[in-house]
């Protein structure tokens, strides 16, 4: 095999592999915090990284811990829920990437499931030396408002959120 060729195979393999890490990264998240494991979900994030989600602003890991933490999700915890992530869209861009899904939040109620919340996630993410971070996510429900759908588009262009 020629050099160049090598190099354009070793090239596709490793955005691959951080297609896959990233991918690994954000399917992380629902196991996690259904599981009550606030340092975990924390560790997803980048020290200063934010979780914007509708009514909820969360900037830096200790506010994240805390999301998890709260009487609120503990109490989801313990009647049942699940938060769903799907297959995500991935772009990376050298140490940077952008990648975007639906996320659903399923709630034990009354001996049935609900989905509680259905939500257009865009998450931009980092290399570090201990893997894919996240730098922002940001969460919009989708309840017919603009700003939902926009989230998803550029996020599959690979655009930051709010373009």
């Amino acid at each position: 095999m020629s050099e160049d060729r090598l190099a354009a195979v070793e090239a596709r393999l490793g955005k691959l592999e951080d297609e896959r890490d990233i991918a690994r990264t954000m399917a992380s998240y629902g196991p996690l915090v259904d599981g009550g494991d606030a340092e975990g979900v924390a560790a997803l994030w980048a020290p200063d990284g934010v979780y914007d989600i509708d009514e909820i602003f969360l900037a830096g890991r200790e506010q994240i811990r805390e999301m998890v933490r709260s009487p609120a999700h503990q109490g989801w915890i313990r009647q049942g829920c699940a938060h769903v992530v799907g297959p995500p869209h991935i772009t990376v861009d050298g140490d940077e990437a952008v990648a975007v899904c639906h996320s659903l939040m399923v709630v034990h109620e009354s001996g049935r499931y609900v989905v509680r919340r259905a939500t257009a996630n865009h998450w931009r993410l980092r290399r570090t030396p201990s893997g894919w971070k996240v730098v922002t996510r940001t969460n919009r429900i989708l309840d017919g408002r603009a700003e939902s759908p926009a989230l998803l588009v550029a996020g599959v262009r690979g655009e930051p959120a709010g373009n």
